[in-house]
């Protein structure tokens, strides 16, 4: 028997002063069967950081040939092309090669190793830019997870703050390229 996806709620209050942005963002996420808490919170942070009315997620690790999130403007482009973890040079190929821009989140704790193999090669692709958390931060951004989360999101000077209820987590990435 299939196993199936776990749904979770998060309700985002966010202020992106960095872009000028303010929202508040309803989100339904399903978690698939073989993605770690971990992925699905950086997932839930790329989208915070990237966020924007035409900004969605893809259909998940269940379709290799779609983004893990996506911003499709109204001519169909693909403006934006989120993924995360360490791909190969031949996925971010094609994602540069269909969108105008490309975003990489890495996260674990072989991203340094990884990261040291793959830069030579990545650095060809004009469209990328990569950035890595740190196992701190994607530590404590599971203790916030949970099916219903209420999270007020404040953007400034690169850094965001994250809060839910009493707990506060700063999150900032390591730019790579």
């Amino acid at each position: 028997m299939a196993l199936k996806a776990t749904i979770y709620k998060a309700n985002i209050d966010l202020a992106d002063m960095d872009r000028n942005y303010y929202d508040s963002i309803q989100l339904t996420i399903a978690q698939h069967p073989s993605e770690t808490e971990q992925r699905l919170m950086v997932r839930l942070i790329a989208y915070i950081l990237n966020a924007h009315p035409d900004l969605q997620f893809g259909k998940g690790l269940s379709d290799e040939d779609e983004a893990a999130i996506k911003q499709v403007n109204y001519s169909d482009e693909i403006a934006l092309w989120i993924e995360l973890g360490q791909l190969d040079e031949k996925r971010l190929k094609k994602a540069s090669n269909q969108a105008k821009q490309v975003k990489l989140y890495c996260y674990g704790a072989s991203a340094s190793t990884w990261w040291g193999q793959a830069q030579s090669n990545l650095k060809k692709f004009d469209r990328l830019s990569i950035e890595q958390f740190t196992a701190e931060t994607c530590d404590a951004l599971v203790k916030l997870l949970s099916r219903t989360m209420e999270f007020q999101c404040s953007i400034q000077d690169g850094q965001l703050w994250l809060s839910s209820g009493d707990e506060t987590v700063l999150v900032e990435t390591i730019k790579l390229q």
